[in-house]
């Protein structure tokens, strides 16, 4: 076959590309494969077509016979019917999929978009809040807001009642990301039906979950995640003590980001979520130089209409970081895999168990751990929990 005029490497480049970022989504897609277990076969095999290919033989190993496998075709069903929307997927190893979200632990591997990606390449700040925002609360996020978004940094923020509306209104104009916690096409709550569309045209919607997946309640801590994982810092205005306010800003410790608070009286419950992260050392907000400062200098930027966003680990197509490389044979598969499998079903139980706990009981390093788990996962004989915890599945 002839290259001489150049084309066809590339021709074939493009090809190899569309179907592994469609088997990306297949993968995502399939039974009993979450966003751990997609990273760690695409350690293992270092693409998805591949990974796709060794399922059934993987789950076999594990005792399961057979795995629902997202089939091609539903596949494509999806991919066309998000373009009919006017979106298309952010796939983990595309160029724009941002270094900072990339970077978190269980990253999303595929996110549906609807809107301006180009918002992506800003620096982000998340901005959360309670649902039942008080006056003052709203007036306030409204004054920071505008004031974040003419330094350019896009807000980011979860489409919910309240205090996560305000700050979508606030940005429409200088740039808002929208992260759903249903399908993109889902509307909700129902009253945001006209923001979310506006957003989509004017800002950013982003979602994980398949297309026509209504909100569930396991859906919203997964969203939080990625609020908190796009930005270089959350600012929470009203929090009470139990609520996801809270679960964002703890996600966003967890990653490295920085975390903002408004302080508010004491007496008002909306108020006791944030006053507590001030007391755990979060930055007191008061005005948006409290915000902008130190967040633009913390990662080399300056405050400008369109800074740029830090250099930062690239997510290209190629193989994440191996967990196998110094523990596989010549087949690719650890040579004490059978019995890693048997000893940690024997000291797995129906209570969730840290990681380390279950490598000390039963003895094995962290690599042959990791790999053992991926294929007890893929198999549904145990589940992952928050905190890297294990349990069985009875």
């Amino acid at each position: 076959m002839s290259t001489t005029d150049g084309m066809q490497p590339a021709d074939e480049d493009t090809t190899s590309r569309k179907a592994e970022r469609l088997a990306r989504l297949r993968l995502i897609r399939s039974e009993n494969i979450g966003p751990a277990t997609f990273h760690g076969l695409l350690a293992r095999y270092g693409s998805a077509v591949r990974a796709l290919e060794a399922l059934p033989e993987i789950a076999a190993r594990a005792g399961r016979r057979k795995l629902r496998i997202a089939p091609a075709a539903d596949a494509e069903r999806e991919w066309q019917a998000l373009q009919r929307l006017g979106g298309s997927f952010l796939i983990v190893g595309d160029p724009e999929y941002p270094a900072p979200l990339a970077a978190i632990s269980q990253a999303p591997p595929v996110l549906a978009t609807v809107g301006r990606r180009d918002l992506l390449a800003r620096p982000m700040l998340g901005v959360v809040g309670a649902r039942n925002a008080s006056a003052n609360g709203r007036t306030f996020c409204r004054r920071i807001v505008a004031a974040v978004g003419d330094a350019g940094i896009v807000v980011v923020s979860g489409l919910a009642r309240g205090m996560d509306g305000e700050a979508h209104r606030a940005s429409l104009a200088t740039g808002t990301i929208a992260v759903v916690a249903g399908g993109i096409d889902i509307f909700y709550p129902p009253e945001n039906r006209e923001l979310q569309a506006a957003i989509g045209h004017e800002g950013l919607v982003i979602a994980e979950a398949p297309l026509g997946a209504e909100p569930m309640a396991r859906h919203f801590p997964r969203r939080n995640r990625i609020i908190s994982g796009l930005s270089l810092g959350v600012l929470v205005i009203e929090a009470q003590l139990r609520s996801g306010t809270l679960i964002t800003a703890r996600l966003a410790a967890e990653q490295g980001r920085e975390v903002f608070a408004v302080p508010g009286f004491p007496l008002d419950p909306r108020a006791r979520g944030a006053n507590r992260l001030l007391r755990e050392g979060a930055t007191l907000v008061e005005t948006a130089d409290d915000i902008i400062e130190p967040l633009l200098t913390a990662h080399g930027l300056a405050a400008s209409g369109n800074p740029g966003m830090p250099e930062g680990p690239s997510p290209m197509f190629a193989a994440h970081d191996g967990i196998m490389n110094d523990v596989a044979g010549a087949d690719g598969m650890p040579d004490d895999m059978d019995q890693a499998r048997d000893t940690l079903l024997a000291a797995l139980s129906a209570e969730p168990s840290p990681a380390d706990h279950l490598m000390r009981a039963a003895d094995i390093a962290a690599p042959v751990f990791h790999a053992a788990m991926l294929e007890l996962e893929i198999a549904g004989r145990v589940t992952r929990h928050a905190g890297n915890r294990f349990s069985l599945v009875l």
